[in-house]
């Protein structure tokens, strides 16, 4: 399963492409996440629809520094070797 993930809110400056990025490791997931210009936060996953699903709810929650307004998310059909984290 592969997703598109855009996430608005209080997302830059808190560690939140960090956070993500190590929980996106820790699910096994491959993909990318970056920081964009107008303050919020874009990633792609994919991976087990378990983890895809797992990661998505945890990017409405966390870090406990950020604040989430939405994350909306799109369906894809890229796929990744790995999971990096993207400069803007």
């Amino acid at each position: 399963m592969a997703k598109h993930l855009l996430i608005t809110g209080l997302v830059q400056g808190v560690g939140y492409r960090a956070s993500f990025a190590r929980q996106a490791v820790d699910l096994g997931l491959r993909g990318w996440v970056r920081n964009l210009s107008d303050g919020s936060v874009e990633a792609e996953v994919d991976g087990d629809a378990a983890a895809v699903d797992a990661i998505i709810n945890w990017s409405r929650q966390a870090p406990p520094a950020a604040r989430v307004d939405n994350v909306a998310v799109e369906d894809t059909t890229t796929s990744h070797d790995a999971f990096r984290i993207l400069l803007s």
